[in-house]
């Protein structure tokens, strides 16, 4: 139940987002979700592309630094307080998060949700639990 994620190291300078999309696009790779958090000097990119090991491949072929994380991939109800319920489970079960993002659904009833939690399996387990949707990666990669 989990997805794997690409993070990628980037210096703070012009074009290094266009360059790194460019190589995934011309790998035939497809981004499902993408995050980026930056300091002065360099950003972390995270992605969720269909086939996250090309992506990791190519990627370090052009010199860019990578590293693959576990995350774990969430439907949500699309409605105000969908959100809240996913987690106020995670809060109940004393499951803290270090970071998430959302990503675009082909489904209009559903919002996608990226977590990365220092306690995946609890994760998990407390989300299913609760009747909360845990995406496979296949999910995932195909939306």
């Amino acid at each position: 139940m989990f997805v794997k994620q690409i993070s990628i190291f980037l210096e703070n300078k012009s074009g290094r987002l266009a360059e790194v999309t460019s190589i995934l696009g011309d790998n035939g790779i497809d981004i499902s979700a993408l995050s980026i958090a930056d300091t002065t000097n360099f950003g972390i990119l995270r992605l969720i592309v269909n086939n996250p090991d090309k992506a990791e491949e190519v990627l370090q072929s052009n010199g860019f630094t990578t590293s693959v994380t576990s995350v774990i991939a969430i439907g949500v109800r699309d409605e105000p307080g969908g959100l809240a319920a996913a987690l106020k489970i995670l809060n109940s079960a004393g499951i803290e998060i270090e970071y998430m993002y959302a990503f675009v659904s082909k489904r209009e009833d559903e919002a996608l949700v990226i977590l990365k939690t220092g306690e995946p399996g609890k994760t998990v387990e407390a989300l299913k639990s609760s009747g909360i949707s845990v995406l496979s990666s296949e999910e995932v990669y195909k939306r």
